[in-house]
């Protein structure tokens, strides 16, 4: 899941050097953090945190064929 929420954020900003993934996993629950530039901030949340939400949405289908439950924190 951590590849997927790289390769597309990486793919929204500007300074893709400057994203950072993090994955914590707990049992059946993973947690992933993206980090990125400031500047990016806008382009990776949208209008109303829209594309923040499509982000979500894919990595939960993703997360369905295997069984666990993903969370994405956007910092």
């Amino acid at each position: 899941m951590k590849e997927l929420v790289e390769v597309i954020a990486k793919a929204l900003v500007d300074h893709p050097d400057e994203v950072v993934v993090t994955e914590k996993k707990e049992g059946k629950n993973i947690r992933i953090q993206l980090h990125v530039a400031p500047s990016d901030m806008g382009k990776v949340i949208g209008k109303q945190g829209r594309i923040a939400k499509a982000i979500r949405s894919v990595v939960k289908a993703a997360s369905s064929k295997e069984d666990l439950r993903v969370d994405v924190d956007i910092d």
